[in-house]
C-alpha cells in the first residue's frame, strides 16, 4: 500500500503544482504569432478577442505578425518555441489544414507539433459577382459559366480559402473556370468591380464596401446559415448547391507540451471573451461566426477539415511550391 500511496500523493502534488502554476500564469507578457499581415481577417478578429482576454487576465499579449508562404513560416516558428505558454499561435484553415496537401513539405505537422487551445471564429466565403455581370442568382451564374469558355474568378492568392472555394464550387456545380490570383486584395476588388474578373468567392470584409455600394452582387453564402450582416442573401444549399460550405476559420494553439492547466485556462478566457455582446456584434459585422470550442473539439475539427480539403485539392490537382 505504501508505494501506491506514495504515487498517489506525488500525482496529487503534481496536479496542485500545475494548477497553481496556471493561476499564476502569465507572469510576463505573452507573444502571439499571427502568420498573416496586420489588418488581415485573422489579425483583426484575433485582436478583438485578445483585447478582452488580456483585460480579464490582467496580462499583456503582444502580437507578432509574420506573413510568408501562406502562413507556414509563422506557424512553423511557434512549433519550435518553448512550450511554456509564453508563445502562442493564432492560425487559420490554410496553415493548419489545407496547406498540408498544397505544399510538399511544410516543415511542421500541426497535429504532432501543436496543442489546440480553442477554435474561435469562422468566416464563410460568399459567391459574389460584379454588378456589371448580367447574373443575379447562382443558377444564372452556372448557366453563364457553362455557356462560355474561361470565365475568370479572382482570389487573394494561390491556395487561399477563396481559391479553394472556387475550385470546390467548380467540382460541386460541374463547371470550369479560370483562376486569377492576386497579390494585392485592393487590385482584386477593383477588377471585380470593373467586371474585368467578374466572379469571386470572397470573405465579407474584403468586399463589404462595394457590396454596400451596389457594385458587387452577393449571390449565396457558403455556410449552413445565412449571415446576419447579409440577411437577404441565401445559403448555397437554399439555392440548390447542396453541401457547398467553405470558410476561413481561426484558432489559438500552443507548442506541443504546453502544460494542460495553461491550455485550459486560456480556453476558458477565450470562451468568456466570445460571450461578450459587443464582440459578437463586431464579428457579425465582419460576417464571422464566433465558435467556442474545447481543445479536443478543435483537434477533431482540424482533422476533419484536413481530410475534406485534401480530397478537394487532390481532385483539382492544385500544388504549390514550398
Amino acid at each position: 500500500m505504501k508505494p501506491m500511496l506514495t504515487r498517489g500523493l506525488a500525482a496529487a502534488c503534481l496536479a496542485l503544482c500545475a494548477n497553481a502554476f496556471a493561476q499564476e500564469y502569465p507572469a510576463r507578457q505573452v507573444q502571439v504569432v499571427i502568420p498573416f499581415s496586420a489588418g488581415s481577417a485573422s489579425d483583426v478578429m484575433g485582436r478583438l478577442v485578445l483585447d478582452r482576454v488580456a483585460a480579464a487576465m490582467g496580462a499583456r499579449f503582444v502580437i507578432d505578425n509574420r506573413p510568408a508562404a501562406g502562413g507556414n513560416v509563422g506557424t512553423a516558428a511557434v512549433t519550435k518555441a518553448a512550450p511554456d505558454g509564453y508563445t502562442l499561435l493564432l492560425s487559420s484553415s490554410g496553415p493548419l489544414a489545407a496547406n498540408r496537401t498544397l505544399y510538399p513539405n511544410l516543415g511542421y505537422d500541426p497535429e504532432r507539433d501543436l496543442a489546440p487551445i480553442a477554435l474561435f471564429a469562422s468566416l464563410p466565403n460568399i459567391i459574389v459577382v460584379s454588378a456589371k455581370l448580367p447574373v443575379t442568382t447562382v443558377a444564372e451564374l452556372i448557366a453563364h459559366v457553362r455557356g462560355r469558355a474561361n470565365v475568370p474568378y479572382g482570389s487573394v492568392g494561390n491556395g487561399s480559402s477563396q481559391h479553394l472555394a472556387g475550385a470546390y464550387f467548380e467540382q460541386i456545380a460541374g463547371v470550369q473556370m479560370t483562376h486569377v490570383p492576386y497579390k494585392v486584395t485592393s487590385q482584386m476588388v477593383s477588377d471585380l468591380v470593373s467586371g474585368e474578373v467578374p466572379v469571386s468567392f470572397q470573405l465579407l470584409p474584403n468586399v463589404i464596401g462595394p457590396v454596400k455600394g451596389g457594385q458587387v452582387r452577393p449571390l449565396a453564402v457558403a455556410a449552413a446559415r445565412r449571415l446576419p450582416a447579409l440577411p437577404e442573401v441565401p445559403t448555397a444549399s437554399e439555392v440548390g448547391v447542396r453541401g457547398y460550405e467553405s470558410a476561413a476559420w481561426f484558432a489559438f494553439l500552443a507548442p506541443r507540451g504546453t502544460p494542460r492547466p495553461i491550455i485550459d485556462r486560456l480556453q476558458r478566457e477565450i470562451g468568456a471573451a466570445l460571450g461578450d455582446a459587443a464582440l459578437r456584434a463586431r464579428f457579425a459585422e465582419l460576417g464571422a461566426e464566433p465558435l467556442a470550442a474545447t481543445p479536443e473539439e478543435t483537434a477533431r475539427f482540424i482533422a476533419a477539415e484536413t481530410a475534406k480539403w485534401r480530397e478537394i485539392i487532390t481532385r483539382a490537382g492544385i500544388k504549390l511550391d514550398p
